[in-house]
């Protein structure tokens, strides 16, 4: 299927057209007909999938469709987590709908207001912001949701992990009744799925590449390692020029950051991105990135939601994620719009359990390479089996949510109070206990020994199209 058979018409055929997509993905090509024909739509799919331009094609369809469309009235309210990730759906929205005239804007913490403010008085059609800074200017009187016709919600599984469920649930009842709503996650927890019976009418569910599945052209890897030779063995794989562009992910901001100047010192051109850093420098560093200046982007899990780099070769595992789901996540950041990608997971001797985790999620054994200097006796690295997950403060097994989150103290770091409204990924929380929004999943990251058969550059796939480049 091509977009040309979506009905799409010519202003957005046109800039999906330049920028180079041919094929809708399963999540565009089923969700798309139905928002078109004004369904409510209840969507579960992961990282790389399309989503984005899911949603975002046919709400600029609609509304460019209308006749006598309001100039200074927000018409759609997409809500996301992060701010890296609210900036991706705006590119994407002025990608998608330059031929459009549809007006759109993003809000978020972090940064002041007074230039996102002026925009709003001026008038926009959509308005795509994280829930702290919506609501503080909400409450500042800035802005009004009554005229809303159509509403987003994109990972909502992040927002229950960083705490913004009480505020979704206090902005759901200033939006009208009579509205479309779409609802994307890329898992359905119970709390999600009760979440989402609260918005959604009579929704059609589109399901596609589930959270327990990763993308087939992307190689993975692990390796058995000590905590402490985590950071030789990842300089050692990074003397391999093939790795050209790798993400790494860390548990903690001071992780991200510990790692990012070791690095350095060893000459190998790093930055970190994570929820402590200014919003100027984060996307600065995403830039640099981007462009390939900087070889090595360090990030947390949260601060990662949003980087899309489409000839992105390796994503590296420093420590591995309590929660499989995460690194099913994590590793789709590469092998993105038809590339081929590499994906390399450092475990060490408390880690095993961890690993155990997710290949049952995935179904499948990843490939051990033993072929690097810091190897763990092998009685160590091959028994998974009856590995213990490791035990938190009395005894007890780490909660899910908090291990999850940069600001959790099994990571050493207290959340602290976010006194501006702001978005709350820019690492704080309240004192009601939220945690912080720069998600940390736990991933240790490795690359790949020389020689080693999982390593390789990114290459085309064939018959592929590129419709998922621009997906968080």
């Amino acid at each position: 299927m091509t977009f040309s058979e979506l009905n799409l018409i010519d202003p957005i055929l046109k800039a999906l057209q330049a920028e180079g997509y041919t094929q809708p993905t399963p999540i565009q090509e089923q969700a798309i007909p139905h928002l078109l024909a004004g369904n409510d739509v209840l969507g579960c799919a992961q990282t790389g999938t399309g989503k984005t331009a899911a949603f975002a094609i046919p709400v600029l369809q609609m509304l460019h469709n209308q006749k006598n469309r309001a100039s200074n009235t927000i018409k759609t309210l997409i809500l996301t987590p992060t701010r890296e990730l609210a900036i991706q759906i705006n590119e994407s929205f002025a990608a998608y709908g330059k031929n459009t005239g549809v007006r759109h804007t993003v809000i978020f913490g972090g940064v002041s207001q007074h230039a996102q403010v002026q925009t709003i008085k001026r008038g926009v059609d959509v308005l795509i912001a994280t829930p702290g800074r919506l609501l503080d200017l909400i409450g500042q009187g800035f802005i009004s949701l009554k005229h809303v016709e159509f509403f987003v919600l994109d990972e909502a599984d992040r927002m229950l992990d960083m705490g913004f469920i009480n505020d979704i649930k206090r902005i759901i009842p200033m939006l009208p009744k009579q509205r479309q709503s779409l609802f994307f996650s890329a898992t359905m927890p119970p709390v999600i799925q009760a979440l989402a019976d609260t918005i959604l009418i009579n929704p059609v569910k589109v399901e596609v590449t589930p959270v327990s599945s990763t993308a087939e052209k992307v190689g993975q890897a692990v390796y058995f390692v000590e905590k402490n030779d985590k950071r030789d063995l990842l300089r050692h794989l990074l003397t391999d020029s093939e790795i050209d562009r790798v993400l790494v992910f860390t548990r903690t901001k001071h992780g991200a950051d510990r790692v990012a100047k070791d690095l350095n010192k060893a000459n190998i051109q790093a930055e970190a991105i994570h929820g402590n850093k200014s919003q100027n420098a984060r996307q600065r560093a995403l830039s640099n990135f981007k462009a390939g200046s900087t070889r090595v982007l360090v990030a947390t899990d949260i601060a990662a939601r949003g980087i899309d780099v489409e000839e992105l070769s390796h994503v590296i595992n420093f420590e591995l994620p309590n929660e499989p789901e995460t690194y099913v996540h994590r590793i789709g950041r590469t092998g993105r719009a038809g590339n081929a990608g590499v994906a390399l997971s450092f475990c060490d001797s408390e880690e095993r359990a961890y690993l155990r985790d997710i290949q049952k999620l995935i179904n499948k054994q990843i490939k051990v390479d033993a072929n690097h200097p810091f190897g763990l006796p092998e009685h160590l690295s091959v028994n998974l089996e009856h590995a213990k997950k490791p035990k938190g403060p009395a005894g007890r097994e780490p909660r899910n949510r908090a291990a999850s989150n940069n600001g959790n103290r099994a990571g050493g770091n207290r959340p602290t109070g976010n006194s501006n409204g702001g978005n709350r990924s820019g690492g704080n929380s309240s004192s009601n206990g939220r945690t912080s929004g720069s998600n940390s999943g736990d991933s240790r990251s490795g690359g790949n020994s020389r020689g080693s058969s999982w390593r390789g550059k990114n290459t085309r796939g064939s018959g592929l199209g590129r419709t998922s480049s621009r997906e968080a």
